[in-house]
C-alpha cells in the first residue's frame, strides 16, 4: 500500500510541444508497483492549455479544482469544473484549457500504466 499527498508528489514542468502553464504530478505510477493505472495531476495556470494531441489509449480524467474546457477533435469547447468527471476514447483529438482568469485548473488523469 502506499498514501501520499499531493504537496509530496514532485511537480514538473510540461514541455511537450503546444503546452502552455502546464505543470505535472505523478503521485501514483509504475515506480509504486500500480498494476494497471498511473494517475497523473496536471496543473494548467490560467491563460495555458494542454497540447492538442491523441493516442492510443483513454484516459479518464476527474476536474480537482477551477474550471476550464476540453476541447474536442471539432474543436468545440466543452465546458469542465471541479467536480466535473470526462472520459477520452482511443484516439480522439483533444485538449484541456484553462478559462478562468485568476484560477489554475486541476485535473486528475488517470492512463494505462505503460503511457505514463
Amino acid at each position: 500500500m502506499k498514501i501520499i499527498s499531493l504537496d509530496q508528489a514532485e511537480k514538473m514542468t510540461v514541455n511537450m510541444e503546444g503546452a502552455v502553464g502546464v505543470t505535472k504530478q505523478m503521485p501514483l505510477s509504475r515506480k509504486d508497483g500500480v498494476p494497471v493505472y498511473s494517475f497523473r495531476v496536471f496543473t494548467v495556470e490560467p491563460g495555458g492549455h494542454t497540447p492538442y494531441h491523441h493516442h492510443n489509449y483513454e484516459h479518464m480524467n476527474y476536474i480537482v479544482s477551477g474550471q476550464g474546457a476540453l476541447v474536442n477533435e471539432d474543436g468545440e469547447e466543452l465546458p469542465v469544473k471541479a467536480g466535473d468527471f470526462a472520459l477520452v476514447l482511443p484516439n480522439e483529438q483533444h485538449n484541456y484549457k484553462n478559462t478562468h482568469p485568476t484560477e489554475p485548473l486541476v485535473l486528475i488523469c488517470g492512463v494505462p500504466k505503460a503511457f505514463e
